[in-house]
């Protein structure tokens, strides 16, 4: 393999994954403002008393930034205005179930996040090891790796104090 080759093939690889992560950009923010813009129209027929609507847009949220295996995907979440209430008085809230409030890393993230832990990677350096895998590490301080470790610590000492009664196994 020549040199130009070898060029070209490392010139290629980070476009595709700039690719692969518009393209899970674009397809998160338009499954997003799907989700919003349904249920605007679920709720479309609940009108105050002049007529205006109780569900409507209001603007979007300030951008931010999702860990994923394809890497970190900027998305911007719609603002809803839901000014109906309860029987209670209490308003109505629209939550996402895609995008739920402060979630910053997918489920893929927070099981590779033990497993390199587990291999030995110090808490401090996280973000460069996560950087070799495509991701910009934000999130991820060591301070937060040393908290997701206790609620690890936490969940083996649940799993070690569980009852084994009535349970066979070989």
């Amino acid at each position: 393999m020549n040199s130009n080759a070898l060029t070209l093939g490392l010139a290629i690889a980070p476009a595709i994954d700039d690719i692969l992560r518009d393209g899970a950009r674009r397809a998160l923010q338009a499954a997003i403002d799907r989700e919003v813009d349904e249920y605007i129209e679920r709720n479309s027929g609940c009108l105050d008393e002049k007529g205006h609507r109780l569900v409507v847009r209001n603007g979007r949220h300030p951008a931010r930034k999702i860990q994923s295996g394809s890497g970190s995907v900027e998305v911007c979440q719609p603002r809803v205005n839901d000014k109906r209430v309860d029987e209670a008085g209490n308003r109505f809230h629209f939550t996402s179930k895609i995008l739920p409030p402060y979630l910053r890393k997918t489920k893929v993230m927070e099981e590779l996040v033990p497993w390199l832990y587990l291999k030995g990677i110090s808490t401090g350096d996280f973000p460069e090891a996560l950087a070799c895998l495509g991701h910009d590490g934000s999130g991820l301080s060591a301070t937060s790796v040393v908290r997701m470790k206790e609620v690890w610590e936490k969940q083996f000492e649940d799993f070690s104090r569980r009852s084994l009664e009535g349970k066979h196994y070989v």
